[in-house]
Order: structure tokens, then C-alpha cells, then sequence
């Protein structure tokens, strides 16, 4: 799928490279090219990943206006409001970040033009990654909510895809909605195909306050699973979920547990006792490795 937007020199380049490796593809004006493979850092060659840069395959000028174009469908208009946000989904939960000339109009933020620069994150599913976590979620025949933290790229989401996964296939047959705002979490490009999840309702493409109010109202579900969530805009509509008897999974960015008690709003969340389990995730360990699980009193109880 990414030869219908790459250039065919970079797609045939990433042909040679083990997908499963591949985090990142980060294309810049006139710059070689660099990609991301499970943390470390290599310029793209022809046929190879290189540690310098003297081989390395570089992006010409005008290229990455030919790939927005491809990713917008040739209608810029149409995903004007992911780029006021800094990002372009794109098939099978790729998502591209994008850096330019930002446009305002009397302080509001507009369009970005002029890209400088793109950087696609590529998901991965790894089955059962959250198995361990399961004994500190599920007591009494029931799911505590569960707010998962940790820095950007150690593997939130793709936590998150694991539980959709367990829950989807469980006999006891939940009511499971999805809160897919980046189309990120329940569609997963492996190269050939799109992985899906079965057993699933899902709200793509839209925002976390249409989806939880809309989604409780009409979709009855046991449990909502959403990702990256903004305490501030997003908080209410949490609560609203978790004190109509809504089972809440989702994640934010976080590094420690100082980092969340630091974030505005989060005294709220704490006093209110709105999640019962908080997981930190790190690299230490690998991929989707927990550092440490908390109580919703904040206090450590196990790894």
C-alpha cells in the first residue's frame, strides 16, 4: 500500500527491511533519508539500512508535496483538519506527522503548507503483549478502568490493541466501542494486508466528545477503549463514562509517576478516584515492557 505514495526508489528501499523493524520513516527537503527499527536509527540506502550517511538515499525537492497530495487523495481540503493537528492518517493506522509553514488567520490556526518534513509511524501488533496485566484489571468478574502511561513511542497503543484483542475474542462477549480518533487502534498495515479486530464497535476520524456521548447513548457498551487522551478536553466525557458504570481503558503520555501528577488536571482525576489501575509502561525491558502498576490511590502494587 505504501508503493501507491512513495517514491519507487524508497518503497522498493523498504522492501528490503523486515517490516516488523520498521517504527519510523522520517523524509526531510533535501535530507537523507532516516528510519527507526525497534529504537535505533539507520539511514535508508538502496537495499540496506546504513549507519552513515554517505550511501543514503535522499529526498528530492517537491517530493513530499507529491506525498501529501497521494495521502490526501488529491484533496488537501478533505484532511485540513488532521493537519491543523499535526498529523495525516493514513491506511491500516499509519500515522503521518507533518511539519511546515503553519498558516494563522487572527490567532487560529489554519492550514500548514510548505512541508518541510514527514514522519510516518508505522503500528505493530504483538499478540498478548498484555497478558500480564490482566491479573491487576480483572478481579470479581469484572474490569477496573485503566489509564496507561509512558513517553511517546514505547508502546502505548500497541498495548492498547492487545486488550482489544483479548476482550474481542472473550466468551463472555462485551460490548466493546472503540474510540479510534487517528484510526490508529483497530486497523494495523503489515505490509500485505490490514489486520482487523472482529467483535468490535468503532468511531473513527472524529472526536473523543462525539464518540463517548454518542457512543453510551447508543451503543450500550460494557467497556470503552480509546487512546492518547488530553486531560483537560478529554476529562469530563471520561467521567461521564466511568460514573455511567462504563469500564474505561486508555492512555496518555507520561514518563513517571511525577510526570502525571505534574498534569493539569490529573488532582482531579486522583481525588475522584476515576481509575482504579494506573500501568507505566518502558523501553527497558522491550517492547510494552510494565514498569510498574498503581493502585487508583497512586500507590505501587506490583510489575
Amino acid at each position: 500500500m505504501l508503493d501507491e505514495i512513495l517514491p519507487a526508489k524508497i518503497a522498493n528501499a523498504l522492501d528490503s527491511i523486515s517490516y516488523n523493524k520498521i517504527c519510523e520513516l522520517r523524509l526531510r527537503n533535501d535530507s537523507p533519508i532516516v528510519v527507526d527499527c525497534l529504537g535505533k536509527r539507520y539511514f535508508l540506502g538502496e537495499d540496506s539500512l546504513l549507519e552513515s550517511n554517505e550511501n543514503a538515499l535522499i529526498l528530492g525537492k517537491g517530493v513530499l508535496s507529491s506525498i501529501v497530495q497521494k495521502l490526501s487523495n488529491n484533496s488537501l481540503y478533505s484532511i485540513n483538519d488532521q493537519l491543523i493537528d499535526g498529523y495525516i492518517s493514513y491506511l491500516g493506522g499509519v500515522r503521518v506527522g507533518v511539519c511546515g509553514e503553519v498558516v494563522s488567520v487572527d490567532g487560529v490556526l489554519k492550514t500548514i503548507k510548505n512541508i518541510s518534513s514527514l514522519n510516518f509511524r508505522f503500528p505493530h501488533y504483538i499478540k498478548n503483549c498484555s497478558l500480564d496485566l490482566f491479573s491487576y484489571i480483572y478481579a470479581n468478574g469484572g474490569f477496573k478502568s485503566t489509564l496507561i502511561a509512558s513517553p511517546p513511542g514505547v508502546g502505548k497503543t500497541t498495548y492498547l490493541r492487545d486488550i482489544i484483542y483479548q476482550l474481542s475474542k472473550d466468551d463472555k462477549l462485551y460490548n466493546i466501542l472503540v474510540v479510534d480518533e487517528r484510526q490508529e487502534l483497530t486497523s494495523i498495515y503489515n505490509k500485505e494486508s490490514i489486520i482487523k479486530f472482529d467483535n468490535v464497535d468503532v468511531y473513527s476520524n472524529c472526536s473523543k466528545k462525539f464518540a463517548f456521548n454518542n457512543g453510551i447513548r447508543s451503543m450500550k457498551p460494557d467497556i470503552i477503549i480509546t487512546d492518547e487522551i488530553n486531560i483537560e478536553k478529554d476529562i469530563e466525557d471520561i467521567e461521564n463514562a466511568l460514573t455511567s458504570g462504563v469500564v474505561v481503558f486508555a492512555s496518555i503520555h507520561a514518563s513517571s509517576v511525577a510526570d502525571l501528577k505534574n498534569k493539569t488536571g490529573f488532582k482531579e482525576i486522583l481525588s475522584k478516584k476515576l481509575f482504579e489501575r494506573f500501568v507505566f509502561l518502558s523501553n527497558e525491558g522491550g517492547v510494552c515492557h510494565i514498569a510498574g502498576v498503581y493502585n487508583q490511590n497512586l500507590q505501587f502494587i506490583g510489575v
